[in-house]
């Protein structure tokens, strides 16, 4: 093949080469930040990774530009200006990388515990609190009844009889659990159904998200006005990691938390993660951006300044990492490898309590052996880290699933992370069961202290009830005051059954739709009662939606007959 006539091919100059070179590398550099988003910040594992990517970038670019292809230069030629060529532009750039593994190195050896024990023991302050006290009685009106599982489902659930949403969107399964206008609530966004349903309503956002409350058990899709723009489910600069991360790209984030205000306005609460100890070491939050989530604007907050409508700063996991190094250095490294002193753990699992309009992270703490008993339990306040320690020895939460599943083991329910309560003064596991589907079918109360004590209910008032009077008969409590009120009236209706070998008269008032429930052998008078006596019942506290009551007492005409017929007393009592 004849080469006469064409041109020599003309080398790039060098400063043209270092041009190609740091373009390419911008290029990588941008596509590398927009996918994988790290923060620029010394602090940041996901920095070093950013700049190494960079490094290798430039390499592999003026290894390319090189002009090692032209075919006049011996092979000694060639060798020789690949040396000059590592040693000009490579070695810079290698050494650097090498700089950058080593202080990543020598940050993580002086962020261990092993040197820093002391400062990873203070990263959580626990005070010492007194159950009774500090834990009111919680109404079981507001004592959340579901665990995330079946709540999600609920949620999804929901979802499915919205004809106009279904096809277009889906339930997120992403919930957070927040206190809402005084209830426990959880609230997850919707997402777009798959990529081409984002395309077509990506316009108007998402135009829902869904609330279930814990206690009723109801899940509502709430519409807005206007819909959600920024979301996990947008794929591009709407994605709320990527728009805060444009935004703050030298701060480290927890993951985004979905809530509402007070107004059902949605936000995202993105944590702001700082290290506290040597480079690596001691994560905690610092404050946390506020993003609504309609209009994008963002706004950050000092912890001591973030809103209180905000539930979720504090994960429960970041709090039961601090406890466990507090309470496995709480003499010192050594003593957590050998003696063990003195060193407690939290348990594997946690739930939500809510108090005083904050929601409180529970766990259970126990000796570093991780036995079958615990030692007490935390409270920690998720937006302030306001923390305390409650001494109760007795039972694990799993052994008191064990215990709830015990009680019901021919209907096969499975019991869900207990919630901790303050029912007549004792600590006490509140279970909810639920059944394959993941409903709830029945509630569980076991004595912290002495696990075999358990009542279980199919309601939680009955449970609560039926749990006080064992408190009460194992000697643990004084006799406590049931909840109740009284009905007065004239007997309208009178139906009865045997129940478990016990008859049971069952008495509605003029003008009334509940029923009365009445134990004849708690109350002879029951057994000659008559439609139109003037009757007096002292009964269970109202539970809404029930259409049957627990009664306790009955007089009629000025005859009474207490509860107490069960104890072997007479019972009957002259009217004052």
């Amino acid at each position: 093949m004849n080469n006469e006539g064409k041109k020599p091919r003309k080398n790039l100059s060098k400063p043209g080469k270092i041009l190609i070179n740091l373009l390419v590398t911008a290029v990588v550099g941008f596509i590398y930040f927009y996918m994988g988003l790290p923060a620029i910040n010394l602090q940041s594992p996901d920095f070093y990774s950013f700049i190494f990517v960079l490094c290798l970038a430039y390499v592999a670019s003026a290894l390319v530009t090189s002009g090692f292809r032209d075919g006049k230069t011996s092979g000694k030629a060639r060798v020789g200006d690949y040396f000059r060529f590592i040693k000009q532009q490579c070695l810079p750039v290698g050494i650097f990388m090498v700089l950058l593994v080593v202080v990543a190195l020598v940050g993580q050896v002086i962020s261990l515990p092993i040197f820093r024990a002391g400062a990873y023991r203070d990263l959580l302050t626990v005070e010492d609190g007194t159950f009774a006290q500090d834990i009111s009685q919680i109404s079981f009106d507001k004592i959340p009844t579901l665990d995330r599982e079946s709540a999600e489902y609920l949620g999804d659930r929901q979802m499915g009889t919205l004809s106009d949403m279904v096809s277009q969107f889906e339930y997120s399964n992403d919930s957070t659990q927040i206190n809402y206008q005084g209830r426990p609530v959880r609230v997850a966004p919707i997402d777009y159904a798959d990529l081409i349903k984002w395309f077509t309503n990506r316009g108007e956002g998402l135009p829902a998200y869904v609330v279930v409350d814990m206690v009723t058990q109801e899940a509502n899709v709430v519409r807005l006005q206007e819909g959600m723009k920024y979301s996990f489910s947008e794929p591009l600069n709407r994605n709320i990691m990527r728009h805060l991360r444009f935004q703050y790209p030298t701060y480290m984030f927890d993951t985004p938390q979905f809530e509402i205000d007070e107004e059902g306005q949605p936000w995202w609460i993105a944590p702001r993660v700082v290290k506290t100890i040597g480079l690596f070491g001691g994560t905690d939050i610092k404050g946390a951006v506020l993003c609504n989530a309609i209009t994008g604007e963002s706004t950050y907050y000092d912890i001591a300044d973030v809103p209180t409508w905000v539930d979720n700063v504090y994960t429960p996991q970041l709090i039961m990492q601090q406890y466990d190094y507090h309470g496995t250095l709480v003499n010192g490294f050594i003593n957590s490898v050998l003696g063990q002193r003195d060193v407690t753990v939290t348990t594997e699992g946690y739930n939500y309590i809510a108090l005083n309009d904050d929601v409180y992270v529970y766990t259970g703490v126990t000796s570093a052996n991780a036995d079958q008993s615990n030692l007490g339990f935390l409270l920690s306040n998720q937006r302030t880290k306001e923390t305390k320690f409650y001494s109760a020895p007795g039972a694990t939460e799993n052994a008191a699933k064990a215990s709830a599943q015990g009680e019901v083991q021919d209907l096969g329910y499975t019991a869900t992370f207990p919630l901790l309560l303050n029912i007549a003064g004792e600590p006490t596991y509140f279970i909810p069961l639920k059944d394959a589907t993941s409903l709830v079918k029945s509630y569980a109360m076991v004595n912290v202290a002495q696990y075999q004590v358990v009542t279980v209910a199919s309601s939680v008032a009955q449970c609560e009830q039926n749990y006080i009077r064992l408190l009460s008969d194992k000697g643990i409590t004084e006799p406590e005051e049931l909840p109740q009120t009284t009905a007065q009236g004239t007997v309208a209706e009178i139906r009865s059954a045997v129940l478990d070998g016990n008859t049971y008269y069952y008495v509605r008032l003029d003008g009334e739709e509940v029923f009365y429930s009445l134990s004849a052998a708690k109350n002879e008078l029951a057994v000659i009662l008559n439609v139109g006596d003037k009757v007096t019942i002292e009964h269970a506290a109202t539970e809404s939606g029930s259409s049957i009551l627990e009664g306790y007492s009955l007089t009629i005409d000025g005859r009474a007959a207490s509860n107490q017929a069960d104890t072997g007393e007479d019972t009957a009592q002259p009217a004052a």
